[in-house]
């Protein structure tokens, strides 16, 4: 392979950008895989304010689109890169009920499908001992997997519910992932809640919890800790919460009940640009 990258999704947002300084700062190059390229290198610019000798690069990808990740891991192929790291950060809590180009519901396929999909798209392009890292969120005390997890309904959606959803069963698939590849360090990370756009709900309330609420929740910088920690970790099927504080994903959720229907419909899933029930 030729050139060596870290690749973190979401770049531009305040977690996202606090793990790209972090891993410029370790002298990686990294590429920020961003949806809106203004803001990525507006990001970018500020990131080489404070540290010149960064090797930065900004590419477009829509994670709520099986084309448009499949076109970027593409052209990672024809360039010959090796990746040495994988950050899949980026995220929605979406207020309404919205269906992808692919017919997932939007949280559904940014959240969950986008990074099982990146991750099977680069296989051929991860270094030997290479580190994945997929951001998770403690909604998962909260949540659930059932057979309707792919399911479009709008009657089963919630902006929390199915928030939630998602960043269980990526605990649950990155598990599974962690016990099947020994050549790849792959782990988790929870940021706690942090001050940052993903917390507004977009409903009436907000103002409210603007004054109350955001006050006590960790800064991005701090939320972003734990999952610097991971990418620079040689363990492999932990979870990373905190500054310091990491521990194996429980066995309950590797040997969950429907740990083997989700990888099974997932690889179904991602195998095709079609989308389920078209």
């Amino acid at each position: 392979m030729g050139r060596e990258v870290v690749i973190i999704t979401g770049a531009s947002g305040s977690i996202g950008s606090e793990v790209v300084r972090a891993m410029a700062a370790d002298g990686f190059d990294v590429i920020m895989a961003c949806r809106n390229v203004k803001k990525g290198e507006a990001v970018r610019a500020a990131l080489l304010a404070d540290i010149p000798s960064a090797r930065l690069e900004v590419r477009q990808v829509e994670l709520s689109s099986f084309a448009s990740i499949r076109a970027f891991a593409s052209a990672l192929k024809e360039e010959n890169i090796s990746v040495l790291k994988l950050f899949n950060n980026a995220g929605v809590i979406n207020r309404y009920y919205s269906v992808t180009s692919d017919g997932y519901e939007n949280t559904l396929a940014v959240n969950y499908l986008a990074p099982c999909l990146l991750i099977h798209e680069l296989l051929p392009l991860f270094a030997v001992g290479a580190s994945i890292v997929n951001m998770v969120s403690v909604t998962r005390f909260t949540s659930s997997l059932k057979k309707d997890f792919f399911e479009c309904n709008p009657h089963k959606f919630s902006q929390l519910g199915t928030y939630g959803k998602t960043k269980y069963a990526l605990l649950v698939y990155s598990a599974i992932l962690s016990a099947k590849m020994h050549d790849l360090h792959i782990n988790v990370s929870d940021p706690g809640v942090v001050d940052s756009n993903m917390i507004s709900m977009g409903r009436w309330f907000d103002p409210i919890a603007d004054i109350l609420f955001r006050p006590f929740c960790k800064k991005p910088s701090s939320g972003a800790i734990p999952a610097v920690n991971a990418l620079r970790s040689e363990k492999s099927g932990f979870y990373f919460k905190g500054a310091k504080k990491s521990f194996k994903i429980p066995e309950k959720i590797l040997n969950h009940p429907l740990a083997a229907w989700l990888e099974s419909e997932t690889e179904k899933k991602i195998a095709s640009s079609s989308g389920y029930g078209k």
